[in-house]
């Protein structure tokens, strides 16, 4: 029997984006999944394509927040109602391909492995793909990841019994925290060099504000991971070095 995968979406007026990023769940040729979106308070059509497209699987769960609290909160609830063995994280405006899942549970199961992320193509708002395939490594380690977080959110899987308590940080830069924290219990994350999914650049993203990044990435760095100063320069070198390089691809 295919262990069960929870795909975990959290939205908030994602009308413009998010009916590629549920069809792409359910054209999957995966079968054994149930997705779980959150919508926070969206105001948009977003509630009524969820609702169109949940009619249609009995394994599509909708949580309707309230009270707008965040994506981090949106994730947090996501995660204490999956039921799969795996969960595996989509944002709403990214798109897998059709094997997505089915790729990475396949490497997981026969490797035992806690956490896997996959290669990725960049599209713009209007779908077209603007870049050439972004390689995943073979493995990652935490230490890379101090000077670097190269996973993409939507490109990964990961073990529920591995996540435990570990919960998402209202902090900004809320992935990397993630992972930072997850790759002290795991180890390592490996990599699967295969683009199984397309990663959507905004406009009005936050990773656009690069000011803002440089910033939290120092708190992070001293706060959250609390980082002598020596070690906290050091891997900030290494993440502005890094961030150039990227840019010059």
């Amino acid at each position: 029997m295919e262990p069960l995968v929870s795909i975990i979406i959290p939205c908030h007026n994602s009308a413009k984006f998010i009916t590629a990023t549920l069809n792409s769940v359910g054209a999957q040729d995966y079968q054994s999944w149930e997705l779980i979106i959150i919508d926070d308070q969206s105001i948009d059509d977003t509630p009524a394509i969820i609702a169109a497209f949940a009619s249609k699987y009995s394994n599509v769960k909708l949580i309707s927040l309230p009270q707008n609290k965040g994506v981090s909160n949106a994730r947090n609830l996501g995660m204490t109602h999956a039921k799969g063995k795996y969960i595996a994280f989509l944002d709403s405006d990214d798109i897998w391909l059709e094997n997505k899942l089915s790729r990475q549970v396949a490497y997981m199961e026969e490797k035992k492995l806690s956490m896997t992320f996959c290669a990725y193509n960049r599209i713009n708002e209007e779908g077209t793909v603007i870049s050439g395939v972004t390689p995943a490594p073979f493995s990652y380690s935490y230490h890379q990841l101090l000077s670097h977080n190269l996973i993409i959110f939507s490109t990964s899987m990961v073990l529920k019994s591995a996540i435990g308590d570990l919960q998402f940080s209202p902090a900004g830069h809320e992935d990397w925290i993630f992972f930072l924290q997850l790759f002290k219990r795991c180890t390592l994350g490996y990599g699967i060099n295969e683009p199984l999914a397309l990663y959507r650049i905004r406009k009005d993203s936050l990773s656009s504000n690069k000011m803002k990044a440089v910033v939290k990435t120092w708190k992070i760095l001293r706060e959250s991971e609390k980082l002598n100063l020596v070690k906290s320069m050091y891997y900030f070198s290494r993440y502005a070095v890094l961030t150039v390089l990227k840019r010059l691809r």
